[in-house]
């Protein structure tokens, strides 16, 4: 691990310290800062610092040449600029002998109780692209971004019948133990609250404790604005002389989901780096508050026994921005599938 500017990394040295001669590698996996090209950046410009970061994911691609590479970011690179970054990260691995594929891959077609959309490249300079996970799970919604559309995965009623349930907020995070706001623990235990669901006994495998469940404290005025707020509803609840003073211009059509209050039935939308209701549907069903880094953590689906460190502020960055950890392993599984099909089938020499 080395935490750090990737700027400052010697690609030639950390190759030594590995012991790998070029081409030995078989995955590379990364992708740049997705803040510089998301859709709920305040806003977003082509010249933003972050979005030159890719070039040094290439730095990589050209020192290590690795069999297969991974690259992670959010649709919204497709519709910036025309999509020119995405194009030239295309180009730029095509060049260097790989064969390409681009998928937008929705969370929870991977058994995620959660709505994200991300953006996943594969490349392989072995044989043909690698083909990107089939979903496990079944949901459907309107895609929240411009452009890719066609690289979208999407699903028609009839799979309903080869794909299980999606898992809910329910599913997800209804064993864990109530707490008021501003409240919890960062160790304690799960209670008496029975488990009912394969996911929430998924999420416990392994750990003996509860960890990180604790929350935000909320103001005087976000708790009034919650006392408007019922299950499945958000900012259009509030009534007028309430709301932030920002938002009494708004359109009832805008900022669909600020200030929202999910129903256990539903799924969560994309959890971000803030639990802050100002950015969207993170109060719970329940209780009078907001997600708690724990609960945030298993909508991302963490196991209960990832632990979380430092200020409350920088665990729910950490949750955040991971991509979500049942998805990435479905990712992983397929490339593991082509790259133990190649190996397999590739004669000795």
């Amino acid at each position: 691990m080395v935490c750090g500017p990737i700027q400052d990394l010697d690609t030639k040295r950390i190759k030594k310290s590995l012991g790998l001669k070029k081409g030995d590698l078989d995955i590379l996996v990364g992708g740049p800062p997705c803040q510089g090209f998301s859709i709920n950046a305040p806003e977003r410009f082509l010249e933003d610092p972050r979005n030159s970061l890719f070039k040094h994911y290439l730095r990589f691609v050209d020192e290590f040449a690795p069999k297969l590479f991974m690259f992670e970011n959010v649709p919204g690179m497709l519709s910036l600029g025309g999509g020119k970054i995405f194009d030239t990260i295309i180009s730029q691995m095509q060049e260097r002998g790989y064969r390409t594929s681009a998928r937008i891959l929705l969370s929870a077609h991977y058994g995620v109780p959660q709505v994200r959309w991300r953006m996943i490249i594969l490349g392989s300079r072995l044989d043909e692209a690698p083909i990107h996970p089939e979903p496990t799970h079944y949901y459907t919604c309107r895609p929240n971004f411009k452009g890719g559309s066609s690289i979208a995965t999407r699903l028609v009623p009839l799979d309903t019948l080869r794909l299980r349930p999606a898992v809910t907020l329910a599913d997800a995070i209804a064993d864990l133990p109530p707490i008021e706001p501003g409240g919890g623990e960062e160790l304690s235990s799960y209670g008496t609250a029975p488990v009912k669901s394969e996911y929430s006994k998924m999420m416990r495998s392994g750990s003996k404790n509860l960890l990180n469940h604790t929350a935000n404290r909320l103001s005087k005025i976000n708790l009034e604005r919650l006392s408007h707020i019922h299950p499945g509803t958000a900012w259009t609840s509030i009534p007028h002389k309430l709301l932030p003073a920002g938002m009494k211009k708004a359109r009832t059509s805008d900022h669909t989901m600020r200030y929202g209050r999910l129903s256990w039935n539903a799924l969560a939308g994309t959890m971000m780096t803030k639990c802050d209701p100002h950015w969207g549907a993170v109060f719970h069903p329940e209780q009078k508050r907001t997600f708690t880094v724990r609960e945030a953590a298993r909508i991302q689906s963490f196991p209960d026994r990832y632990r979380f460190l430092g200020p409350r502020v920088a665990q729910y960055e950490q949750v955040g921005n991971a991509v979500p950890v049942l998805m990435a392993k479905a990712i992983a599984e397929s490339l593991i599938s082509y790259l133990s099909e190649y190996l397999i089938s590739e004669p000795c020499l």
